[in-house]
């Protein structure tokens, strides 16, 4: 099946490191009858990940982080008579949703994120989300995974692909080198448990995680690092 035609780059079937620039254009994979597109939308390199669902047109946004015009101008471009049904906050930092009032306010969408997060958003959180809920776009299912740590409400989505690869999109708590920034070694030790236990301890190596900021990885390349993370305390 395809899709309408879409700008940006293309990578098929490379997934990793998915590396987008701060402006620049958006990266597209298809999978099924999903597409997936990651850009790029602030000076501190913020990822913004666009689901579309090609049979129903409904589209589901994670984080509206910035620059309102480019993200409804890639809503448009990745299907010309697309809905965007919600957008999920990862979390309540104000990096993760600077476009969230304005892309709300242009679509109509539903405002999703993790129940502890949702009342410090800038905009009515409509459904407040909680460890193994499932949010629907088409006929494809995300399951949420809080990882608290990074914030009390943090949550990652997870995607199984038709190939029955597993992509996640882990906001700031999981990258490439590390778990996210923390406060105190409560919250260290917190966030590493959620991670092991939810992320690591549930998906194969083969696992795409797709963060909040820069590049992405798989999970085999960083389940070597847990014993490193634990030891140095972040």
């Amino acid at each position: 099946m395809t899709g309408p035609a879409v700008p940006g780059r293309h990578d098929e079937p490379a997934v990793v490191p998915a590396h987008v620039e701060a402006g620049g254009p958006a990266l597209h994979w298809r999978r099924g009858d999903l597409q997936l597109s990651k850009m790029s939308v602030s000076s501190q390199d913020n990822n913004a990940y666009l689901l579309t669902d090609a049979v129903s047109g409904d589209q589901l946004l994670i984080d509206a982080a910035d620059d309102a015009p480019r993200l409804l101008e890639l809503l448009h471009a990745c299907h010309p008579h697309g809905r965007l049904t919600a957008v999920v906050t990862t979390h309540r930092h104000w990096d993760h949703h600077r476009a969230l009032t304005e892309v709300v306010a242009a679509t109509g969408a539903d405002v999703l994120a993790g129940a502890p997060d949702a009342g410090e958003l800038p905009t009515r959180a409509t459904r407040r989300l909680v460890h193994q809920d499932v949010v629907d776009l088409g006929s494809h299912r995300f399951e949420v995974i809080a990882l608290r740590g990074h914030t009390r409400g943090s949550i990652a989505l997870a995607w199984r692909d038709p190939q029955g690869v597993t992509w996640l999109f882990t906001g700031d708590s999981l990258f490439p080198g590390g778990v996210g920034k923390t406060r105190s070694q409560e919250d260290f030790e917190q966030l590493l448990a959620d991670v092991t236990a939810r992320v690591f301890d549930m998906h194969p190596d083969s696992t795409l995680v797709h963060p909040g900021h820069g590049d992405s990885t798989i999970l085999g390349t960083q389940r070597p690092q847990l014993p490193a993370w634990r030891e140095r305390g972040w």
